[in-house]
């Protein structure tokens, strides 16, 4: 699916892909495509989806891994930004408690939900390393 925001960004144009041939979306490139401009409401979507993780019986940290940037914020001064490497899962988990009224929102669902098996297989693999 190359369904584009106002950016005329995909949501497999920000796919990355892990050096174990995992693939994953940084939090903060997903916030832009959703169409959401600021970080608290966002982040806010997070932590619901993250809810809905565990009750789903599932770790979370699996799914929103934080991985926190430096930022430079002006006279070379930087902080520390807050960010996720998120799974598919975790995206799908993040598009169905998003802002319903974005067109963009209902896309992501369906994007998301294409590939529900390899979710299943991306969880699998995680529940058999993590019990070594």
């Amino acid at each position: 699916m190359k369904e584009l925001d106002n950016n005329n960004k995909s949501f497999e144009d920000i796919k990355h892909i892990d050096e174990n041939g995992a693939e994953f979306w940084y939090a903060r490139e997903l916030m832009n495509v959703l169409s959401y401009k600021d970080w608290r409401y966002f982040d806010a979507v997070i932590e619901k989806a993250k809810i809905a993780c565990k009750n789903s019986e599932l770790t979370d940290i699996d799914h929103f891994v934080v991985n926190n940037k430096m930022v430079e914020i002006g006279s070379g001064a930087k902080r520390e930004q807050k960010d996720y490497k998120l799974t598919r899962y975790a995206c799908y988990l993040i598009a169905q408690n998003a802002n319903p009224r974005l067109k963009i929102v209902a896309l992501a669902q369906t994007y998301f939900c294409s590939s529900n098996k390899k979710a299943r297989n991306y969880r699998k693999r995680i529940y058999y390393a993590n019990r070594r």
